[in-house]
C-alpha cells in the first residue's frame, strides 16, 4: 500500500507522529530519523494524547510504543486505524515477545522494531513503511 502524500519540492512529503511515554525516546527517534520527506507534526506521551494529536495533525506515519500510561499502544493502534485505515504504524517496543507483536499487527501496525535499536535499524524500518 502506497501512502498518498503531498509533494514538496518535487518530492512526496509525509507527516510523522512519535508516540512514547519516554521523552528521551521521543527525542531519540526525532533526531535519528533521516528522511527529508518526513515532517514531524508532533509527539505524544500516551495513547490518549496520541489520539488527540492524530485528529489535529492527520499524520501518515506513526511510531508507537506499547507500554504507556492511560492508554496502551495496542488500543491506540486500533483507534488510529479506525480513524485512518491508510496510516502506517511502526511499533517500537522493548516487549519482544511474539504474541505482543502479532497482536499489534492484527490491530493494524505495519512493522515492529525492538528497543534498543540503532539509528540504521530505525531508518530501515521507517523506509520499509514508506514503500
Amino acid at each position: 500500500m502506497k501512502l498518498n502524500a503531498a509533494p514538496v519540492n518535487g518530492k512526496r512529503s509525509y507527516k510523522l507522529m512519535i508516540v512514547d511515554d519516554s521523552n528521551i525516546m521521543r527525542r531519540r527517534i526525532e533526531r535519528s530519523q533521516q528522511f527529508e520527506e518526513l515532517e514531524l507534526v508532533g509527539t505524544a506521551g500516551n495513547g490518549e494524547e496520541a489520539l488527540d494529536l492524530f485528529r489535529r495533525t492527520d499524520p501518515d506515519v506513526v511510531t508507537m510504543d506499547l507500554t504507556m500510561p492511560r492508554m496502551d499502544g495496542i488500543e491506540c493502534i486500533g483507534r488510529l486505524v479506525e480513524l485512518k485505515p491508510a496510516v502506517r504504524i511502526l511499533v517500537i517496543s522493548a516487549l519482544a515477545d511474539k504474541a505482543t507483536a502479532v497482536e499489534a499487527m492484527e490491530k493494524g501496525a505495519n512493522g515492529f522494531l525492538n528497543k534498543p535499536f540503532t539509528d540504521r535499524q530505525l531508518n530501515e524500518a521507517i523506509a520499509e513503511l514508506m514503500r
